[in-house]
C-alpha cells in the first residue's frame, strides 16, 4: 500500500530541481501533488511526467513573492485536491554570486524576497487551514550556508538562515496545533544552480567551484536520499519532530523512535546526534 495514498501535497519550486524531485517522489508514493512555479512550460512538463507515471498533478502557475496570486493557487488546489496535507516549500533562486560589496542590493533584496519571505507568503496561505483541522505538515528546505558561512553568497545564506529561525520560531507557535513544520537540508545535487556556480567563475570562490564541479561529474546526493527524508518528515513517524534543521546526511533514522534534545538540529547545531 502507498504510504501517501490520497494525500495532498502541495510543493512550491515543483517544476524543477529538488522540488521537482520531490514532487515525482510523493506522486509516486500515492499523493496529489499541486506544482506551484512561475514558468508554465516547466509546470506543463513536470505534470506530464508525473501523469505519464501514474501520479496526479496539477499545476498552479504562480510567484511566491506575490501573496495574492499564491493565496489564489492555494484555494484553487483545495477545490480540486481538498485539504492540503503536506506543505513542501522549495522555491528559491540562488541570487547574485560575489563579494557582497561587488553586488547588486536590487538582487540582493530579490534574493531574500523570494527565499525568505517567499516561505512566509506561503505558510501564511496554507497554515490557518492546517490549524483549524488540527492536521499538517510543513518542510521548508534550506540550503548551502543556513547554518554556516558561506562567502560569496550572502543573499542566498542570510535568507536560508532566516529561513531556519522562522521555522523554528513557528513551531513553537504551533506546538498545540497538532502541526509540524521542520527545515531539511537536502544536500548538494546537479540542479540549475550548479550551473549558474559554475558560469560564476572566479566570484563564487575556488571551494564552490571545485564543490559544483564535483556535483556535476556525479550528481550529488541521489533523488531517493532526499525523497525518503522529506517523506519521514511528512509521514506520522516524525509527529513527535518540529521546528528542527535536519541534513539529508544526518542519521535521522534514528529519530523515528526517540525524542530530540532541545538543542540538536537548530540553528546553531552546537550539538550533534
Amino acid at each position: 500500500m502507498q504510504e501517501f495514498q490520497h494525500k495532498v501535497v502541495l510543493i512550491t519550486g515543483g517544476s524543477r530541481g529538488i522540488g521537482k524531485r520531490l514532487a515525482l517522489g510523493f506522486a509516486s508514493a500515492g499523493a496529489r501533488v499541486g506544482l506551484v512555479a512561475r514558468s508554465r512550460p516547466e509546470l506543463d512538463l513536470t505534470k506530464l511526467e508525473i501523469e505519464h507515471n501514474g501520479g496526479s498533478a496539477l499545476h498552479l502557475r504562480a510567484d511566491v513573492c506575490d501573496a495574492e496570486s499564491l493565496r489564489s493557487a492555494v484555494d484553487r488546489l483545495r477545490a480540486q485536491f481538498g485539504q492540503i496535507d503536506i506543505l513542501i516549500c522549495a522555491a528559491a533562486i540562488q541570487g547574485p554570486v560575489g563579494p557582497f560589496v561587488e553586488i547588486s542590493t536590487k538582487a540582493w533584496l530579490e534574493t531574500v524576497d523570494t527565499n525568505l519571505t517567499g516561505v512566509a507568503n506561503t505558510c501564511a496561505a496554507v497554515l490557518p487551514d492546517m490549524i483549524r483541522v488540527r492536521r499538517g505538515k510543513v518542510i521548508v528546505l534550506s540550503g548551502g550556508g543556513g547554518a554556516n558561512p558561506r562567502p560569496n553568497f550572502s543573499a542566498y545564506a542570510a535568507a536560508k538562515a532566516g529561513v531556519i529561525r522562522f521555522v523554528e520560531t513557528l513551531a513553537d507557535e504551533l506546538r498545540d496545533s497538532n502541526v509540524q513544520i521542520n527545515c531539511m537540508s537536502p544536500g548538494g545535487s546537479y540542479t540549475h544552480m550548479t550551473d549558474e556556480i559554475l558560469r560564476a567563475g572566479d566570484k563564487a570562490g575556488w571551494k564552490e567551484h571545485e564543490e559544483a564541479m564535483r556535483i556535476r561529474l556525479t550528481g550529488g546526493v541521489s533523488a531517493d536520499r532526499q525523497v525518503a527524508l522529506a517523506q519521514f518528515l511528512a509521514s506520522e513517524r516524525s509527529n513527535h519532530i518540529s521546528g528542527k534543521l535536519i541534513h539529508v546526511k544526518d542519521d535521522w533514522k534514528r529519530l523515528e523512535n526517540s525524542n530530540v534534545h532541545p538543542e540538536l538540529f537548530t540553528l546553531r547545531r552546537l550539538a550533534k546526534a
